[in-house]
C-alpha cells in the first residue's frame, strides 16, 4: 500500500490529525471498523499488540519500505508487507517494552472487538468472487439443484419395485451414511477454501485430475439434460387447447393401429401379443420426435425441440452469466413453484377414484427384498442421483458462503428436504397412476413406467383423463421444466466457477466465459435434436455420468479423509464454523462412507448392463462410443497422475510424489484474516496425527513430526525469525 492510501484513525492518530488522510479513501471495511489494510490487512493480526506511538512512528518509517515496491493496490500490492506485526524488521523495532502515551490506544476489548468484527463478518478474499447476498439465496440454490427430475421420474418407481415402503429403510440408511457426510464434505471445504472443483486440489496436487473429471462431466451431461428439460416446453405449448392431442388417435400423425388410452389397457391387461400404440406414445415418438428408424438416420432436426433447447439455454446463460446476483433471485421462484405444484398435483390427485390403491401399492412394504443386494445398491445409486454429490456443484455453492455460515445445520436440512420430496413425488405420480388403472379397469402394476417415460407418456395420459385435463397438463409441465431448469443452472454455474477461479484472468469476462461455455454445449446438444437423436440422448445418458461421479467422490474422500487427513478436515471445519464436529461425521469420513463408496462404485461397475431404447440394446459399435465418453472424463485422473510426476513438478521422484500429496501454500481460506487465524490454530493446537479428531490429539505436537504448512508471520509475543525455512507451524 502506498504511503496515505485508507489509514484510519484508530491506527494512525497522528497521520489523521495532520490531514493526509483526505489523500485516498478508504475501503469500505476500514470506514465500517476503523482499521486499515494496513495495519490490519483485513486480518486479526494486531491481536495481542499493544498500539503505541513508538510503533505508528515504526510504522511510518517501515509503510513506505514495505509498500515501495508495490502496486498501489490494497491488499494486494507490496503494502501489506509493511504492515505491522507481518514485517520482520518492524517486529524487531517493538520486541521491547511498549510505552502507552496520550491519544494512543493500547490493545484493548475495542482492538479484539475490531478484529474480530472484521474476521466474522468480512470474507475479503471472496470480493470478487461474490457472496451470497442472503441464507435463503444459498439454500434455496442448492435446493434447487438438489431436488430436479430424479425425485420424480426415478425414485417413486425404485421406491416401488425395490420393495415398497421396505425400500424406505435402505434409502434413509444410505442417505445419513453416505449423502448426509458427502455432502457436508464438499459444502464445507468450498466455504472454508471459496474455491470450486479445480483449486479445491491445491489440497493433494497430483489429485486434480479429479477436478477435471469433475468439470468433463459437467460438460457432457449438460448437453443432455438441456433437451430433457426442453421436451416438458414442447409439450406446454401443446397444452393450450380443449383437447390435449395426446388424448385421441384422431390426429395426422396417428397410425391405424393406434389404439385409445383405455382400449389399450384393456387389450395389455387379456392379451399376450404385442400391444399396440397409445396416443400419448404416438405423439411423443411420431409426433414430437419424429423417431427414425435407428442412430445412424438422424434424418434431420426436430425444430420444435431446437427452438425449446435455444429457449432454455439463453434462460439458463441470462441466470449465469452475471453470477449469483441474478442466480440467487431466479430461484426464488424457480426452486418454489415445483413445491407449490406438487402439493397441487398430490391435493388433487388423492381425491381421484382409485388413488388409494396406487398410494398402497407404492408403500406396500415387502421385507424379502432387504436380503437382496440390489436394492441397497439401487438405494445408494438414488442418492447420488437426487442428492448431487461428485458434481463438484455443491462445492462451488458453498464457495459463495460466508465463512462463518453454518454448513453443518445445512447438511442435515438440504438432504433430508431432498428425502421428503422424493417421499412426497411418490405419492403424487402413484395417486394419478391409481386413479389411472382405475379408469381404465387394469392393474396399478400394468400402468407403471419410470423415466423420461413415465413423464412423457404414462403420466400424460393419466392427465388426458381428468377432468379440465389441458389445465393440470400445464401445470405439470411447468413443474418439469422448473424442476430440471434450476439444475441445469447450476451446472454451468459450476463450469463457469470452475474456469475463472483456475484462470483468474478470465474473471473480468465471466460474462464471456458463460457465453462460451453455453455455445459449445449448445452446438454439441443439436445432436440429440434431430429426428436419431433420441438413440443417442440415451446413449450418452447411460454412460456418461454414473461411473465418474462415484469415482469423483472416492478421490474427495480418499483426499479429505486419508491424504490430508479426517483430524485436519474436522480441525479446519471446527475453526471456520466455531462448532464442534461431532463423532459422527469423523467416523462417516474416515470408515463408514469411504467403504460405502467402493461397495457402490463395484456394484455399478459389476452390474452394468448395456444401454438400450425402448427395450432394445443400442448397437455394439454405440456401446463403444458409450463406454468413451465414460472413459474419457474417468481417464482424467490418472493421466494427470502421469503429467504431475513428469511435467507438472521438479526434483527426483520420490520428491515430486511427495511434493504431489503435500498440500500447496496457497491451500486454506481466501480471506487473509481467516488465513492467519486458521494458521495461528495451527501452530496454537497442533495435531497429534492427522488421522485423529482433534480431542483425541495431544496438546502439544510430537516431536519430528514433518507435517506443516507455511507462516507467513510469526505470533506478537515471539521474537522474529528471519530464516524462512524455519517459519512454519505444525497443523
Amino acid at each position: 500500500m502506498a504511503i496515505g492510501e485508507g489509514r484510519c484513525a484508530l491506527c494512525h492518530p497522528n497521520h489523521h490529525l495532520s490531514g493526509h488522510h483526505q489523500q485516498q479513501q478508504a475501503c469500505d471495511v476500514c470506514s465500517e471498523y476503523r482499521a486499515c489494510h494496513t495495519c490490519h490487512g483485513h486480518q486479526p493480526a494486531c491481536d495481542g499488540a499493544m498500539v503505541t506511538s513508538g510503533k505508528l512512528s515504526a510504522m511510518e518509517g517501515n509503510e513506505g519500505a514495505g509498500s515501495g515496491g508495490g502496486n498501489g493496490e490494497g491488499e494486494e500490492g507490496g503494502g501489506r508487507e509493511g504492515a505491522p506485526l507481518l514485517n520482520e524488521d518492524l517486529n524487531e523495532a517493538t520486541t521491547g517494552e511498549a510505552v502507552q502515551e496520550e491519544g494512543v490506544v493500547p490493545e484493548t476489548q475495542e482492538d479484539t472487538l475490531i478484529s474480530r468484527k472484521m474476521s466474522l463478518s468480512q470474507d475479503s478474499g471472496s470480493v470478487e468472487r461474490g457472496l451470497w447476498q442472503n441464507k435463503w439465496d444459498y439454500f434455496l440454490s442448492v435446493a434447487g439443484f438438489a431436488i430436479g427430475l430424479a425425485n420424480v421420474w426415478r425414485f417413486p418407481y425404485l421406491c416401488y419395485m425395490n420393495g415398497g415402503g421396505a425400500f424406505l429403510i435402505p434409502y434413509v440408511l444410505t442417505l445419513v451414511l453416505i449423502g448426509l457426510p458427502l455432502y457436508l464434505l464438499e459444502s464445507s471445504l468450498g466455504q472454508f477454501t471459496s474455491s470450486s472443483c479445480l483449486t479445491l486440489y491445491r489440497v493433494c496436487p497430483i489429485l486434480k485430475g479429479a477436478g477435471y473429471a469433475t468439470f468433463l462431466v459437467n460438460l457432457v451431461f449438460v448437453t443432455v439434460y438441456n433437451v430433457i428439460i426442453a421436451y416438458p416446453l414442447v409439450y406446454l405449448c401443446h397444452s393450450f387447447t380443449s383437447i390435449l392431442p395426446w388424448s385421441t388417435c384422431d390426429n395426422t400423425w396417428n397410425s391405424p393401429e393406434c389404439s385409445g388410452t383405455e382400449n389399450y389397457y384393456n387389450f395389455t391387461l387379456n392379451s399376450s401379443d404385442a400391444a399396440p400404440p397409445s396416443p400419448a406414445d404416438e405423439f411423443f415418438h411420431k409426433h414430437i420426435l419424429e423417431l427414425s428408424g435407428s442412430m445412424t438416420e438422424l434424418a434431420g432436426f426436430r425444430w420444435p425441440v431446437v427452438g425449446a433447447s435455444v429457449f432454455t439455454w439463453v434462460f439458463v446463460f441470462l441466470c449465469v452469466f452475471k453470477g449469483i446476483n441474478v442466480f440467487g433471485k431466479v430461484v426464488w421462484f424457480t426452486a418454489t413453484f415445483p413445491f407449490i405444484m406438487l402439493f397441487t398435483l398430490l391435493f388433487r390427485g388423492l381425491t381421484l377414484p382409485g388413488a388409494w390403491d396406487g398410494i398402497y401399492f407404492y408403500l406396500n412394504p415387502n421385507f424379502a427384498k432387504l436380503t437382496d443386494l440390489k436394492v441397497w445398491a439401487a438405494a445408494a445409486a438414488q442418492i447420488f442421483y437426487s442428492l448431487g454429490p461428485g458434481w463438484g456443484i455443491l462445492t462451488s455453492l458453498g464457495s459463495y458462503n460466508k465463512f462463518r455460515n453454518r454448513c453443518q445445520r445445512d447438511a442435515l436440512v438440504v438432504p433430508l428436504l431432498n428425502c421428503f420430496t422424493s417421499i412426497l413425488a411418490g405419492f403424487v405420480v402413484f395417486s394419478v397412476l391409481g386413479f389411472m388403472a382405475h379408469r381404465t379397469g387394469t392393474s396399478v402394476e400394468n400402468v407403471t413406467a419410470a423415466g423420461p417415460s413415465l413423464v412423457f407418456i404414462t403420466y400424460p395420459e393419466a392427465l388426458s383423463l381428468m377432468p379440465f385435463a389441458p389445465l393440470w397438463a400445464v401445470l405439470f409441465f411447468l413443474m418439469i421444466f422448473f424442476l430440471g431448469i434450476d439444475s441445469m443452472i447450476a451446472h454451468i454455474e459450476n463450469l463457469t466457477v470452475s474456469l475463472v477461479d483456475e484462470y483468474p484472468r478470465l474473471r473480468p469476462h465471466r460474462s464471456l466465459v458463460t457465453f462460451v461455455v453455453c455455445l459449445l454445449d449448445v452446438m454439441v446438444s443439436l445432436l440429440f435434436c434431430t429426428r436419431g437423436g433420441m438413440y443417442w440422448l440415451a446413449l450418452v445418458d447411460w454412460y456418461s455420468s454414473s461411473y465418474t461421479l462415484i469415482l469423483n467422490c472416492l478421490c474427495e474422500i480418499l483426499v479429505f479423509g486419508f491424504i490430508y487427513g479426517a483430524g485436519k478436515t474436522v480441525r479446519d471445519l471446527q475453526m471456520m464454523t466455531g462448532e464442534r464436529v461431532n463423532y459422527f461425521w469423523y467416523g462417516s469420513w474416515l470408515v463408514v462412507t469411504p467403504l460405502g463408496i467402493l461397495f457402490i462404485f463395484i456394484n455399478t461397475v459389476v452390474s452394468s448392463a448395456p444401454a438400450s431404447y425402448r427395450g432394445q440394446e443400442l448397437p455394439g459399435w454405440a456401446q463403444s462410443i458409450g463406454w468413451l465418453t465414460a472413459v474419457t472424463s474417468m481417464a482424467a485422473v490418472p493421466l494427470y497422475i502421469v503429467y504431475y510426476l513428469t511435467c507438472g513438478s521438479k526434483g527426483n521422484p520420490c520428491k515430486r510424489l511427495k511434493t504431489g500429496f503435500t498440500p500447496k501454500e496457497s491451500w486454506g481460506p481466501a480471506s487473509e484474516s481467516h488465513r492467519e487465524e486458521w494458521l495461528a490454530l495451527c501452530r496454537q493446537e497442533p495435531l497429534r496425527n492427522r488421522f485423529l479428531h482433534p480431542d483425541l490429539s495431544y496438546p502439544h505436537p510430537r516431536p519430528g513430526s514433518s507435517d506443516t504448512v507455511p507462516l507467513k508471520s510469526p505470533r506478537a509475543d515471539q521474537s522474529p525469525v528471519k530464516n524462512k525455512a524455519s517459519k512454519r507451524v505444525q497443523v
